[in-house]
C-alpha cells in the first residue's frame, strides 16, 4: 500500500512537471515593419513576424496583434503573437529568408 502512495504521489509530480515544461514553452513573438506607405509596413510587420516564429521552430497560437504609427517620414508597425515551440530552430539569415528543415 505504501508503494502505491509513492507511486501515485510520482507520478502526479511527474504531471504537474509536464504541465509546467509544456506551458513555458509558449511566449509571445514581436516583429517591427518599417517603410514609407502604412500597406508596406504592415506587410513587412506581419510576414516578418511569421519567418521569425518559423525560424525558431515555433507556430503562432491566437490572433496577431499589429499596431501602426505613421511618423512624418515613414510608418513604423509592430506585430506580436503568441507562439508554441514544436520542432527544432531553422536556420535563417534574418527575418525574411529561412531553408527548410
Amino acid at each position: 500500500m505504501r508503494s502505491l502512495k509513492l507511486g501515485l504521489a510520482a507520478a502526479a509530480v511527474m504531471c504537474a512537471l509536464s504541465v509546467s515544461a509544456q506551458a513555458s514553452d509558449c511566449r509571445r513573438i514581436a516583429a517591427v515593419g518599417q517603410a514609407m506607405t502604412h500597406d508596406i509596413a504592415y506587410l513587412f510587420s506581419t510576414h516578418g513576424l511569421a519567418n521569425v516564429i518559423y525560424g525558431q521552430g515555433r507556430v503562432g497560437k491566437g490572433p496577431v496583434h499589429t499596431k501602426c504609427d505613421d511618423g512624418t517620414g515613414s510608418t513604423t508597425c509592430h506585430s506580436s503573437q503568441m507562439a508554441c515551440k514544436v520542432t527544432t530552430p531553422k536556420t535563417c539569415l534574418g527575418a525574411w529568408l529561412c531553408f527548410p528543415a
